[in-house]
């Protein structure tokens, strides 16, 4: 996939539904009692995903495009599936459905792709099991596929050793399952759509600090949601713009959850010019973002922020191959187990096109400000890195070409088209 050089980028574009809320609204429709109503769905293949499993379970789910329909049937309401889940290349899928299923009254069994059966399970296995939950993995090593034999559940107190919105989202869903109080802590706080959502659906949830807990019997209500865009998605456009001198690309209707803007609060700290305009919204907020061209410093980005912007990390990486100085990104260990190990293949695949980038065991460092060139990139299959490499294109010199560029459908339908859209050459 070719993208071709450009001057800068101009106009307005709208990015697709948050990815992470749209599963949980899938998910949380189907456990609810009544109907949902979903806008702005996020239609890529993961969530796609999400849809089918709880088809399967008996759930009536009418989609078109970014428009569902859920017919709820509550807490009790899922059926056994016949064949194993699918969760595809959805750790989302796998991780939050553990939770769900491990409170039902049957068996299952869920499964993905080769990445997802590369992934630790572990991490949701352990507090699962504390619950009470019947978990077996693949050879007993923490991987999927998940066997899971539905079990009465009671509540815990669980300190997390990873602030991950996925072990936390896992934990919380089963504890609607639970007979007494479940709270859950982190060493920091993840992104916290599940909490949320879990309120719009008329869940009464406690937050303190880093800890949520959530009371065992509650019911959830259908809801009608409206998902603002990813501001995942959103920032390689922001990456885009800020690297290419006389930019100024106004990104509309973009999710800026204070759990979720990492991304904003390190391209500004890079010297980006960002403005967050109408801001809106009572459960998750949204703003049109106006992003404007300028120098670029390098920086450190490291504890408590990282949570916040874990899979914004491969964009800033190369927002950080075009600025003056150094980057330096520690304790971001959780990106080797993303859809691909992203230091390492970010490190590699850097280094082709000719920037200055150590790896290192929880991070990578970046010498900012060197010339880049084309080269062949391999993606791995990753959505995140395929579009990361096709704002890099942007900013280097010959040919670049990227490999399975339908990854991105993972997450971005169509990102190719409007990446070119508005690039002005």
């Amino acid at each position: 996939m070719k993208i071709a050089n450009s001057l800068k980028l101009k106009g307005t574009i709208q990015v697709p539904g948050d990815k992470s809320i749209s599963h949980r609204s899938i998910m949380m429709g189907a456990i609810a009692e009544g109907k949902t109503e979903i806008r702005g769905f996020l239609p890529g293949t993961d969530c796609l995903s999400t849809i089918s499993c709880f088809r399967q379970m008996g759930i009536d789910i009418e989609q078109n495009g970014d428009r569902v329909r859920i017919a709820g049937k509550g807490m009790e309401g899922l059926k056994k599936p016949q064949r194993p889940l699918d969760c595809g290349n959805s750790g989302t899928t796998l991780r939050l459905m553990a939770g769900i299923l491990a409170g039902s009254s049957f068996e299952s069994v869920l499964d993905g792709d080769d990445s997802i059966r590369r992934r630790p399970m572990a991490r949701i296995i352990r507090p699962l099991t504390e619950m009470g939950a019947l978990i077996d993995s693949f050879e007993g090593k923490g991987l999927a596929p998940l066997r899971i034999k539905g079990h009465s559940l009671k509540g815990i107190e669980y300190d997390s050793p990873v602030a991950s919105a996925q072990v936390k989202s896992c934990v919380l869903l089963a504890a609607l399952y639970a007979e007494g109080a479940t709270t859950l802590r982190e060493p920091f706080r993840s992104r916290d759509h599940t909490e949320r959502m879990l309120e719009e659906f008329g869940v009464k949830v406690d937050v303190l600090q880093t800890a949520v807990t959530i009371a065992g019997g509650q019911r959830l209500l259908g809801a009608s949601i409206r998902v603002p865009g990813d501001i995942s998605s959103a920032a390689y456009f922001i990456a885009a713009a800020s690297m290419l001198p006389g930019s100024e690309l106004r990104i509309e209707n973009v999710g800026v959850n204070l759990t979720r803007d990492g991304i904003v609060e390190a391209a500004r700290a890079m010297g980006a010019d960002i403005t967050l305009l109408d801001i809106r919204g009572k459960h998750e907020p949204a703003a049109d973002l106006l992003v404007k061209s300028r120098p670029l410093r390098g920086i450190e980005i490291s504890g408590a922020l990282i949570p916040r912007l874990i899979d914004e990390l491969p964009v800033i990486a190369a927002m950080a191959c075009a600025a003056e100085g150094q980057t330096i990104i520690r304790d971001a260990a959780e990106l080797k187990v993303k859809e691909s190990n992203r230091i390492a293949v970010m490190t590699r695949e850097l280094r082709k096109i000719g920037a200055r980038v150590t790896e290192t065991p929880d991070g990578m460092i970046i010498e900012g400000g060197h010339p880049l060139t084309g080269a062949s990139i391999d993606s791995h299959g990753d959505h995140r890195i395929a579009m990361t490499f096709a704002v890099l294109d942007l900013i280097s010199e010959g040919r670049m070409s990227i490999s399975h560029p339908e990854c991105v459908e993972i997450s971005y339908p169509g990102f190719f088209r409007d990446l070119k859209s508005c690039c002005i050459g």
